[in-house]
Order: C-alpha cells, then structure tokens, then sequence
C-alpha cells in the first residue's frame, strides 16, 4: 500500500524515535515532503515530575530547530505540588509564525498535545492529511509519553545519572563506572538532637529547606546530586573534557550559593522562633566507583572510593574547625579562587595527613 510519507514514517519508524524533539522535528519534515505548507510545530507532554508539570519542544519549518519549554508546577503551602491545567505557551508561539492559524491536530486534556501552523490555509485535501496524520501518531505518542514517565519518575528518585544506567537495562550488581569529580559531602549539624524535639512534620520540613538549598545550588552550576544520606548529601561536580579547575571553580561556587541560601533560610526560620541549621560542607578532587551495589533482586546505587572516604572524613573537621566549609588540597591546588590554609589535619581513617582550606571571608 503507497502511502504518504508522513503516515508511512508513522507506521515503520516513528516507534524507534527516542525523544520528543526528534520526533516533532521528523513528523513535520515528513509533512512538508507531503506537501503540506507548514511553518511551525508544537508538542506536548505531561512530565510527573515533582516541579515539572509539562514539557514542550516548539519546532520552526524554516531552521528545523527545536527548542524546548517547561511548564512548572505551583507550590502548594505544604511544599507538594498540583497540577496546573494545560497552559497556552505552544499556540502563543505558534500564532507568530505563518497564518497565525493554530491547527490542534491532538489535544487529550491529560495526554499528549499536538498542534501546527501553517504558512496559508491548508486545502481539503491537506487538512485531510493532517487529521490522518493525527490518527496514526496517537500509537507512538503513546509510546513516546510512556517512555517520557519513566524516565521522569526513575530522574526523579534517583537521580540523571543512575536513572541512564537503569534505562539502559544495566541491571546486575558491577563494578559501574569511574568518575574523576570535584566530591561535595554536606550534613546538618546536631539534627539528630534536634529532630528529637521536634514534630515529624517539621523534621521533614527542615530536611527538604536544607536539601533545596544545597541541592539546587549544585545543580545551577553543573553538579550532580548522587545521594541522600539521611540529613547528608553527596553530590559531584564532574571534570569530564574541561580543566580540572573549572570544576573546582563551579563547587566553590555552588557551596557560596548554598551558604547564602542557608543563611536566609535561618533568619526566615528565626522570624518564626525556630533555631537555625548550621551545616557543614567538604570539597575534594578526585576519583570515585559509581556502581550497583546489593541483593541479587534488590539494587541501589552507591559511591566507592577513598575520595568517598575523604570528603566525608573532611566534612567531620567542620565542627572541631569551627568552619562550615572546608577544601582539601587536592582541590584547592585546582582552583583558581584564593582559599585560606588551615594547615595539615590528620583524618580519622585516612592514613596520611590532610592539607586543608577554607573559603576566605570577606
């Protein structure tokens, strides 16, 4: 059976297609070989994601580039999110491109959403096509939302780069993969003591301030949240291809930006006669094991190493110090900010001396 390009591409091929990008990109390059005079394209998807409510990937007929927007959840007063109805940046975008027509091809209230916009008004026969089109995408868009979910929820709990090794099947107990980081390990101070006298609800509530805080000031500069180790948390800043220095150059960064927000999380917390959360932070440089660790039916991913072990020993020195943050001088060799020397410590557990610094104050 001959049948046009796009529904052809629909039917062989578009199952194959991993992301949303290449497949609104691909569908509407098939759509001009039929003919169809389009000039923009819009997809899309729910993300159960705990601030992504949806993700959409806006396509230009004339570049073939395809960017992507996000739509955010609000927070509700406890802290969860709620769903927000489907919003309108896909036709705001789409109205300035050729006609200004938005052509909703597919648009399930809580599914996927497919839209266009095309350079004139599309004849009977095109705007035929278009609706066939339509009707064989549903499957793979299906398939492609299915896939979408997964890799939100696996993201989500445990994080981009295990949820990459689960998605690619590596589902046995290994050795994983060897990772040269800047090593980040923080912890809150006394919370054991502190959590005793406190309501559960505001223990969670204290963890999840302190985790956004540290968390979200890895992220921003090109960190990796890797665990949650009760109030603790390791997180890696990767060198990969670039110098060693820029990676150390975005941790000390990070560990600024988190301190800040610490600090305007106790004086929030002080206006409602709570006590503050002190907290202390390590940086190291070196090589760590990323692997599978546990049963032969029951796996977690965990970080293996004596840079593992330093930067953790390390964070320990915080509280005897009297400092919040503390760089070994494997790290401070690497960067280009001025630390200050605290000297060489001996590490409970680690055999040779450490040279340890602090951040300068200003």
């Amino acid at each position: 059976m001959q049948l046009p390009f796009a529904l052809g591409w629909l039917v062989d091929a578009a199952g194959d297609v991993r992301g949303a990008d290449d497949f609104l990109a691909s569908l509407g390059a098939q759509l001009i070989a039929d003919g169809l005079p389009l000039a923009a394209g819009a997809l899309t998807l729910a993300a159960p994601h705990p601030i992504i409510a949806r993700r959409t990937w806006l396509w230009r007929a004339q570049t073939g580039a395809v960017i992507e927007a996000l739509g955010f959840e609000p927070l509700a007063p406890t802290g969860f999110g709620k769903s927000l109805p489907q919003d309108n940046v896909a036709r705001s975008w789409l109205a300035q491109f050729g006609d200004g027509v938005v052509l909703e091809t597919i648009a399930a209230p809580d599914g996927p959403a497919l839209s266009w916009t095309a350079q004139r008004r599309l004849t009977e026969s095109e705007a035929a096509l278009l609706r066939q089109a339509a009707r064989f995408a549903a499957a793979p868009l299906a398939v492609l939302a299915s896939r979408s979910t997964i890799a939100a929820l696996l993201e989500a709990y445990l994080g981009r780069r295990s949820a990459a090794q689960v998605l690619a099947g590596r589902l046995r107990r290994e050795t994983g993969e060897t990772i040269r980081a800047v090593l980040l390990y923080g912890d809150l101070r006394g919370f054991t003591e502190l959590s005793e006298s406190m309501a559960p609800e505001a223990v969670v509530e204290a963890l999840d301030a302190w985790f956004d805080r540290i968390g979200g000031a890895v992220h921003a500069f090109g960190g990796e949240v890797l665990k949650f180790i009760g109030d603790g948390v390791l997180a890696i800043f990767p060198i990969g291809d670039r110098p060693a220095s820029a990676a150390c150059d975005a941790a000390l960064r990070a560990v600024d930006a988190a301190r800040a927000g610490m600090a305007h999380l106790d004086r929030a917390r002080a206006r409602q006669g709570l006590p503050p959360l002190p907290f202390g932070l390590a940086l190291h440089l070196g090589e760590m094991l990323w692997g599978n660790i546990g049963t032969a039916d029951r796996l977690d991913f965990t970080a293996i190493g004596s840079a593992v072990n330093l930067v953790s020993r390390l964070e320990g020195l915080c509280k005897p110090l009297g400092r919040s943050v503390l760089i070994s001088g494997t790290a401070a060799a690497e960067a280009t900010t001025p630390l200050l020397s605290l000297g060489e410590h001996t590490l409970r557990g680690i055999a040779a001396p450490c040279a340890v610094f602090t951040l300068r104050e200003t």
